[in-house]
């Protein structure tokens, strides 16, 4: 059965880093343009990061330009994101989506999700 499946997350102190991973079963992930979104309690989900498939381009939120860095393994089937200098701000439950589109809209609304693996900054 084709999935996602996400996995790196944890607990780390103001200033750390962390290193997730969006890891594809059962279908290439290098075909795909896939995204980290987050979502915190009581919040909307938002995407963070992405990478396209067509030609392996990449954009950020606002938010996390400059801290966090979207990258591909095709050998490893997964897309990884880098998240350096983490603030409490970045405490979510992480998501990774994929889609045949390069577009946040149609990452957002591709009903292809991983279950998500929690971040969590202390102060």
């Amino acid at each position: 059965q084709a999935r996602l499946e996400e996995s790196g997350g944890g607990l780390v102190q103001n200033g750390g880093s962390l290193r997730l991973s969006c890891t594809a079963f059962g279908f290439a992930l290098e075909e795909y343009t896939v995204g980290w979104f987050r979502q915190a309690p009581g919040k909307e989900r938002e995407g963070m990061a992405r990478i396209c498939s067509s030609d392996g381009s990449t954009d950020y939120a606002d938010s996390v330009k400059g801290r966090f860095t979207i990258s591909r393994d095709n050998a490893k089937n997964t897309v990884f994101l880098q998240m350096d200098s983490l603030k409490p701000e970045d405490t979510a439950l992480y998501s990774c989506a994929s889609s045949t589109y390069c577009d946040w809209t149609s990452l957002d609304t591709s009903g292809s999700w991983g279950l998500g693996t929690q971040v969590t900054v202390s102060s």
